[in-house]
């Protein structure tokens, strides 16, 4: 049997020797391609996902029960827009701004559904008081805007006053009500001008004029003297002018 012997003399294969420097040297040259590549990716992103598009957003759907906000004025809102991109295409914080626009929208969510539609879903602020005639009052004190139709109740405190002091206006309200409710008067409206000066209106439209400062000794006073003013024939109370620090005057007009 023949045996083959090993040459131990024979000597081993060398590996290829690479040079540290070539790796340093073609390092920052494929970070650079990377960099490119993500760029022109980001570049270019939105162009391809709009070839994806085949067809337009052409769809809605109002989620909820919005006390005022209906399909037609989403639709009427969404229609001013043109026409919509596809479904990769369209921003929907576009939309979002678009339907924000309208005056009684706090805050809108809109996402997209596949293939061609919109869920829209929208918070509203709720009017607790009219606002100088033609504007409301939310709880928190935001002046907006609502057509009077879509009004649910109209039996609210009436608010006068800058904009800027619409919280501290409503505040007062609350104030002064509680305060005439104790006495067994019924307040309806409550103002205050540029100098800080407050009026308010009972419901039998008796006008107190309160001027500056506090009000709350001015109402006590109000209530002490109100019964004993003597009223004319066929007249009533116009206004009780209650900003002297003793006493006021009352005048009177026709019924």
């Amino acid at each position: 049997m023949a045996v083959i012997k090993r040459n131990h003399s024979q000597k081993k294969a060398k590996l290829p020797d690479f040079n540290a420097k070539s790796l340093i040297q073609i390092k920052p040259l494929l970070v650079l391609l990377c960099v490119g590549l993500l760029y022109f990716t980001y570049v270019n992103w939105q162009s391809w996902l709009e070839k994806l598009d085949d067809k337009p957003i052409s769809a809605f759907a109002l989620l909820g029960s919005p006390t005022y906000t209906t399909n037609a004025d989403v639709r009427d809102m969404i229609v001013k827009m043109g026409e919509l991109k596809g479904f990769f295409g369209q921003d929907v914080d576009v939309v979002r701004e678009q339907i924000q626009s309208l005056p009684w929208i706090k805050g809108a969510v809109v996402r997209k559904i596949w293939p061609d539609r919109l869920s829209i879903l929208v918070s509203e602020y709720q009017p607790i008081a009219y606002w100088n005639g033609d504007q409301f009052l939310s709880s928190d004190g935001v002046v907006f805007k609502l057509p009077i139709e879509k009004l649910k109740e109209t039996n609210m405190p009436r608010l006068f006053g800058p904009d800027y002091k619409s919280a501290e206006v409503l505040d007062a309200w609350y104030k002064i009500f509680n305060e005439l409710k104790n006495k067994n008067l019924t307040l309806k409206s409550v103002s205050i001008d540029d100098r800080g000066s407050w009026e308010i209106t009972l419901d039998n439209d008796i006008l107190l004029k309160l001027g500056r400062g506090e009000w709350e000794t001015k109402i006590d006073h109000f209530v002490t003297i109100y019964p004993q003013i003597e009223i004319p024939e066929n007249k009533r109370i116009a206004y009780v002018d209650l900003r002297y620090k003793v006493g006021g005057s009352v005048a009177f007009t026709d019924k």
